[in-house]
């Protein structure tokens, strides 16, 4: 099992959201954020989250506050946002720091130091692809549309 199948986050309501269960399936981690240009991106993400579910995609949507403010409410008011106005059913888990030195170990090895694809998390809804062992297989954007050919590209090859 790969670290990234070691770690285990909180939910938005608080219960332990554990990554080992993702083990054997792909995983498109994003950090979110509800009052972001981006965040009808959402919309996209969940459509992609119901496309490829089935065949072993799991999104996982975390929440930040570290971009400009934009992630300022709490788990309760974050989840109901989410599931009021984008329908999201994917796992979302609690708000965490992606840079900086209080950056949650999540993001120390997607981005961090000797990662596949080190650097500081430069936006709301900036994407990581993690394989079905747990290895990072892609970075993308946070422009770049979950609808986006390249990434789907990419999630149809992790899932083959």
């Amino acid at each position: 099992m790969s670290a990234f199948h070691d770690l285990t986050l909180q939910t938005l309501d608080g219960a332990p959201l554990p990554l080992a269960p993702f083990k054997g399936r792909v995983t498109l981690v994003v950090n979110v954020a509800s009052k972001c240009g981006l965040t009808p991106q959402y919309s996209a993400l969940e459509a992609l989250y119901q496309r490829y579910k089935d065949r072993g995609l799991t999104v996982l949507g975390l929440p930040c506050n570290q971009f400009a403010g934009q992630e300022p409410g709490t788990e309760q008011e974050i989840q109901q946002f989410c599931s009021v106005t984008y329908g999201v059913t994917f796992p979302m888990a609690a708000k965490l720091e992606v840079n900086g030195p209080h950056r949650h170990p999540l993001y120390r090895l997607l981005a961090g130091e000797g990662a596949e694809f080190p650097g500081d998390i430069t936006w709301n809804f900036e994407k990581f692809l993690v394989g079905k062992d747990g290895r990072v297989l892609a970075r993308f954007a946070p422009r770049m549309s979950p609808d986006d050919p390249a990434v789907v590209q990419a999630i149809e090859k992790a899932l083959a």
